[in-house]
């Protein structure tokens, strides 16, 4: 099938092969995509990281907490291309302090960053990309069940919580200009932001797969960059401000038989 053929995707948060953003981004090459990669900090990484794509797509810089960067985003990315049809945010960020167990010690500053990175950035990303976002595109954003209280995940939780809430607004305030804004809320993956959590049950793929009807594998990204994908494309039109479960169906499940109850 090809759900892109003919569009143009930019796809935020590359930054190693492990990643949702990179498996979505070649997941939406092969599906006749044209794509635009953002990367922060170390640009020559996440140009190494586009030459293993099946097609190495230009790397645009984006810091999401710079306001000079994302006001000549559009016309950095108009480089490369005329318009835009969707774009994948797949940025989080939480300082350590905001992580691990420490949330009522927590100060302000850290919650700040996390909240900023995490949540307001898919407002900020997606008002930079709007002078060139085309009829009827769509925003992805990537989440994690923001509806539980999830050990050692903290601030970042609320980071998450605040990023559901902003994509109903978003859906809300952009749907007259026919630009569709949804999450897909994947289960835990064994990426590198997800090592930087904890050993909590964040962590614990053995129970989320005991839990799901489906069982989970916490080493494939490739169901999730599919959700991601036929989401940004022409096959959920009328679809906006929804939360896309991809986890094994763990989210809808209690504790299962044989599964001990952890009261989160």
């Amino acid at each position: 099938m090809d759900l892109l053929k003919g569009k143009t995707i930019l796809v935020t948060g590359v930054l190693t092969p492990s990643s949702i953003a990179f498996h979505t981004a070649r997941v939406a090459q092969e599906q006749g995509a044209t794509v635009v990669l953002t990367g922060y900090g170390r640009m020559s990484l996440v140009e190494r990281v586009a030459g293993r794509l099946p097609r190495t797509p230009p790397v645009v810089e984006l810091d999401v907490t710079d306001s000079a960067q994302l006001a000549s985003l559009a016309d950095r990315v108009a480089e490369h291309t005329e318009r835009l049809d969707g774009v994948l945010h797949s940025v989080a960020f939480a300082p350590q302090a905001a992580l691990g167990g420490g949330f009522l010690t927590t100060g302000w500053e850290d919650v700040a960053r996390a909240v900023h990175v995490s949540a307001y950035s898919l407002q900020s990303v997606t008002r930079a990309a709007l002078p060139l976002l085309a009829e009827r595109s769509s925003i992805v954003g990537l989440d994690f069940d923001a509806s539980r209280a999830w050990a050692e995940y903290d601030w970042m939780g609320v980071a998450k919580a605040g990023l559901e809430s902003c994509s109903r607004y978003l859906a809300s305030y952009l749907g007259s200009r026919g630009v569709r804004v949804n999450l897909v809320a994947a289960g835990p993956l064994r990426t590198t932001a997800a090592a930087a959590i904890g050993d909590g049950d964040f962590a614990e793929l053995a129970e989320w797969n005991r839990r799901a009807p489906l069982g989970w594998d916490g080493e494939r990204c490739e169901p999730v960059a599919r959700a991601c994908v036929a989401l940004l494309s022409d096959w959920f039109s009328a679809t906006t401000g929804e939360i896309v479960h991809v986890d094994g169906g763990a989210h809808a499940i209690g504790d299962r038989p044989g599964t001990a109850a952890r009261g989160n």
